[in-house]
């Protein structure tokens, strides 16, 4: 009984907890938060000053006291009590004009493939305390193949790559089940962290991650381009000290990514070389979906098709492919069941 009338006043929410963004959907009304999963501490009080797109503000510009951080790496949960309370504030502002005064949901979590059970635990027990009634957990890569529409219950293979901001899964789906999966620590963060790299190694230049993910979206890419790219980079001059500028190119940018998306390009040929062959040759038909913000690398399922000899499409929702299959999943519970984590 108490169960249904919390379900009446609760909304029922789908949780993309990413490294970099955490989305929220709600049944009944779609995606209503993209946010970056950051939190700003005062490290003397231990008092929460901001999350989310307010946190994200604060990173690289905060007093000694201030921390903006982010409590999940590689898409694991690596502080407890700041990750359940950034779900507390997300899951309240959903519920802000709720008159109930217990409003605790159904939540569905995309989780990272392989990772585990103490980190899956760990993701149920900080939905928990941040208010859900239930918690159901996903793989990202099942959620990312029922989001962009994927025939997850038929008796094909479905190639399903989720290059997110700390890891990317690559998971080969067939009749409602992950029959092969693959998950790297290469993704949208490591990216960032080569072009920094690259500028200390090659102009002395030492430049923060948020400029080098911005040089990424500016002129990134995995394959050549028709017309070249440039951008500026701005940072400190490690010799001189002082501030400096530079413009570089799609190509050398390329080539700083070179080794990452090498790595990743290998990681998915050796999941289709794993795979039963009755799966590969469905590939051929079905073709390679990428999903994650990381699948909007220019050139990169051109790279994929090449290396791969199989054709490669970008999802239409690539950045919110998880969350909407987790909203899907909210929406039809009892059938989409079997693709739920046992905890």
């Amino acid at each position: 009984m108490l169960n249904k009338i919390f379900g009446h006043f609760s909304k029922d929410v789908g949780i993309d907890l990413g490294t970099t963004n955490t989305l929220v959907y709600v049944k009944g009304r779609g995606i209503i938060i993209n946010e970056p999963s950051v939190v700003a501490i005062n490290q003397k009080t231990g008092q929460l000053l901001a999350i989310g797109s307010e946190a994200k503000k604060m990173v690289g510009r905060t007093p000694g006291h201030i921390s903006a951080i982010r409590p999940l790496i590689d898409g694991v949960i690596s502080d407890f009590e700041v990750t359940e309370q950034m779900l507390k504030y997300f899951i309240d502002k959903v519920h802000k004009e709720s008159f109930t005064l217990v409003p605790r949901p159904r939540v569905v979590v995309g989780i990272p493939s392989q990772i585990t059970e103490v980190e899956k635990r760990a993701v149920e027990e900080a939905a928990k305390n941040a208010g859900a009634r239930e918690v159901y957990l996903v793989e990202e890569p099942m959620a990312a193949a029922i989001g962009s529409r994927m025939p997850i219950n038929d008796a094909v293979g479905n190639l399903v790559v989720d290059i997110g901001g700390g890891t990317t899964d690559i998971a080969i789906i067939s009749l409602g089940g992950i029959v092969v999966a693959k998950n790297l620590k290469i993704a949208g963060d490591k990216l960032n962290q080569d072009i920094v790299r690259y500028a200390r190694d090659e102009y002395k230049l030492l430049i923060g991650e948020k400029a080098a993910e911005d040089i990424k979206i500016a002129v990134g890419s995995a394959y050549p381009q028709k017309e070249q790219l440039k951008t500026s980079m701005r940072g400190r001059d490690l010799v001189s000290g002082l501030p400096k500028e530079i413009i570089v190119t799609d190509e050398e940018i390329r080539k700083a990514l070179s080794h990452s998306v090498d790595a990743l390009v290998s990681a998915i040929k050796n999941t289709v070389e794993s795979a039963p062959p009755e799966l590969v040759a469905d590939l051929l038909k079905n073709s390679i979906i990428l999903t994650g913000g990381g699948a909007l690398l220019r050139g990169l399922d051109k790279k994929i098709e090449d290396e791969t000899k199989i054709p490669v499409r970008v999802s239409e929702d690539s950045l919110a492919s998880v969350v909407i299959g987790t909203g899907i999943i909210l929406e039809n519970l009892d059938g989409l069941s079997d693709v739920l984590v046992s905890i």
